[in-house]
């Protein structure tokens, strides 16, 4: 896997027994050092190697339009339109990123074929990377790096079929990252950096498309945003160690701070801090308000 995929996943997958080769990420899709190069070699200096090929692979697509698409079907007409919230009764939009491009496009076959021929199938392609149509998209942007993963790439894998896309949007690491920290704080969802281009790319196409804008105003619309992964992949990336210990205090901080501010009780050997006042420093620290304040991402430890 490329340099920069996160330690979890690697930490994950030698759990459950592989061995994971780390490969440059700058490294050209079809470069001899390419995370896909390297597999190619030893699948054919091991014995009994094969690779499973998410790229090429035609079961990536179809496993999405028996499964995936199929249950995002069930879960938006079987749930019960009210005055409050109207349903149109079926899936309207479809947005999602585009990594291998199996789960986009299975998602849209599922949807189109057998539910709403007119559903709208909207991808989100990062920055830099080339999937989205028209090419002129990705010009813009052309060989610049992007820290979301899982989506995007310098080559168009067999398995996407970028033709069934409606309509494409770019999006930047920043708003992504941005939209994934509304995710958590506002819903609840413990959710990466794909899922957060997945949301702000549906936000942006919304309100800049022409036919977003007339989806937006269109009561009891269904648009499913797909989230596909989670937080777990990505505890120790600094992005997400930024947003989660250098974020600004928030209203409730600031107050405890107040309530728990360091006291001094007089002792028989001059001035002490009382156990609240323990207690009150690591709030302080959170909100500024303590001497020599620690960064929360400390540089020597390779993580800011």
């Amino acid at each position: 896997m490329p340099n920069k995929m996160s330690l979890e996943k690697e930490a994950a997958l030698r759990a459950l027994g592989a061995e994971v080769v780390r490969t440059p990420t700058e490294a050209a899709w079809d470069a001899p050092e390419s995370h896909i190069g390297v597999a190619r070699k030893l699948q054919r200096e091991i014995p009994g190697g094969i690779i499973l090929d998410q790229y090429a692979n035609v079961n990536n697509p179809l496993a999405h339009e028996h499964t995936t698409g199929p249950e995002i079907i069930e879960a938006v007409t079987l749930t019960p339109a009210t005055a409050a919230q109207p349903s149109s009764g079926k899936v309207d939009v479809v947005v999602a990123g585009a990594g291998t491009g199996g789960t986009i496009t299975g998602i849209s076959r599922a949807i189109k074929k057998k539910h709403n021929k007119e559903c709208i199938v909207v991808g989100v392609d990062p920055k830099g990377s080339i999937l989205a149509l028209p090419e002129s998209l990705n010009t813009a942007d052309a060989g610049a790096s992007y820290i979301v993963e899982g989506i995007g790439y310098d080559f168009v894998p067999d398995v996407l079929s970028r033709v069934e896309m409606d309509h494409w949007i770019k999006t930047s690491d920043e708003e992504a990252f941005e939209a994934v920290r509304k995710l958590m704080r506002m819903e609840g969802l413990l959710v990466g950096g794909s899922s957060g281009s997945s949301l702000s790319g549906a936000l942006r196409w919304l309100s800049s498309n022409e036919v977003g804008k007339r989806i937006a105003k269109t009561k009891g619309a269904n648009v499913v945003v797909l989230l596909p992964d989670g937080i777990r992949n990505y505890m120790s990336k600094p992005w997400f160690l930024k947003m989660a210990l250098e974020a600004e205090p928030s209203v409730l901080a600031k107050k405890i701070a107040s309530v728990l501010r360091p006291s001094k009780e007089p002792s028989a050997n001059g001035i002490q801090m009382n156990s609240v006042d323990t207690v009150a420093n690591g709030i302080a620290v959170r909100t500024g308000d303590a001497p020599n304040r620690p960064n929360a991402l400390d540089e020597s430890s390779g993580r800011g």
